[in-house]
Formats: structure tokens, sequence, C-alpha cells
């Protein structure tokens, strides 16, 4: 009995915990969120110049993720949030590397690098129940592993249009997703505390 009060104390302080960073969670999507359009607004240029901006727009938000996952190191599940950004980074870098490789051979490790960041995304979501809106994050995380393996499915004719177009859907709707999980833990860190919760 006792054992099974201190789990719940211990639980409950780490909800809180995850509920006090809800302002890093919506930072992050914002960000990703206007990367995500910066690269939709390139999906109608030349293709090559598109596929660099959005290769460019991956490799930002995974440093992004990264420097989030240091901001919120304190939190349980740190290490994934580290290890996805770092995963969506690279996919990013070996676009802007050699964009026309990337649309035939390296399209085949991007695939695997979204597969993997999915898994992971899907891994910290669970791993975060049962913090308000920890299911945003699984959905997101279900997208990208989604997006991979539809690219997956079409190597090795997958164009620099489908690639690209892709790839910017990831990145918004993980913007949203990260959004909406960290206006969910403010709802939750208000009601808790009877306040406006602060970031």
């Amino acid at each position: 009995m006792a054992d099974m009060l201190n789990m719940r104390a211990s639980l409950g302080r780490a909800i809180h915990a995850i509920a006090g960073k809800w302002g890093w969670f919506v930072a992050l999507g914002v960000g990703e969120l206007i990367l995500g359009g910066i690269a939709s607004a390139n999906l109608m240029a030349a293709s090559l110049a598109s596929v660099l901006v959005i290769g460019a727009s991956m490799a930002v938000a995974g440093i992004f993720q990264i420097m989030h996952a240091v901001s919120v190191r304190s939190l349980r599940g740190f290490l994934f949030w580290l290890f996805a950004g770092i995963v969506y980074a690279a996919a990013g870098a070996i676009i802007v590397y050699d964009p026309i490789l990337a649309s035939y051979t390296l399209s085949l490790v991007v695939c695997a690098f979204l597969v993997t960041a999915g898994v992971i995304r899907i891994s910290v979501g669970f791993h975060m129940r049962p913090a308000a809106g920890w299911g945003w994050i699984v959905a997101a995380g279900v997208l990208t592993l989604s997006v991979g393996i539809t690219l997956l499915a079409a190597w090795p004719a997958i164009g620099l249009s489908l690639l690209g177009a892709m790839l910017v859907v990831d990145l918004i709707f993980q913007g949203w997703g990260l959004i909406a999980f960290g206006l969910a833990l403010r709802t939750r860190a208000s009601r808790h505390s009877g306040q406006p919760a602060s970031v």
C-alpha cells in the first residue's frame, strides 16, 4: 500500500513538472509550424530548390528539438526527445548535403530515419502518460512513421515533389501536435494551481 502511494506521489510530481514546461512545447511547435510553412511555400518552386529548403527546415527543426530536449532534461523521456531530434536533424542534413541523391539512393536512408523518429515519438508519447495531451505526441509519431513507411513503399521511384510534400506534411503536423500538447499541459497546470500557468 505504501509503495502504491509513493508511486502515485512520484507520478504526480512528474506530471506537475511536465506541465510546468508547457511553454517549451508550444514554442517548439510554433517553430516547426513556421518551418513547415516556409517549406510548403517553396513546394511550387523548382524541385531542387524546394528540396533544399525542406531539408534545411528539417535540419533546423531537429536542432530545435535537441534544444528543447536539453531544456526539459529533468523530465522523464528526455533521452527519447534528444534522440528524436538528432535523427530528424540528420535526415534534414542528408537532404541538404546532396538533394539529387536524396531523391534516389539517400531517400532510403531518409525514410529509415523517419520511421525511427516516428517510433521514438510514439514511445515518448506513451512514456509521458498520463500527462495531459500525451495522445497528441503519439498521433504525431504515428504520422511520422506513416510518412516514412509511405516513402519506403514508393522507393526507389520517389520523386522530389513527393519527398518534399510528405516531409512538409510531417513538419506541419509535428508543429500542431506539439502546440496542442503544450496547451493541454497549460490547461492542466492552470486547473491544479487555480491560476494561469506561467511559461
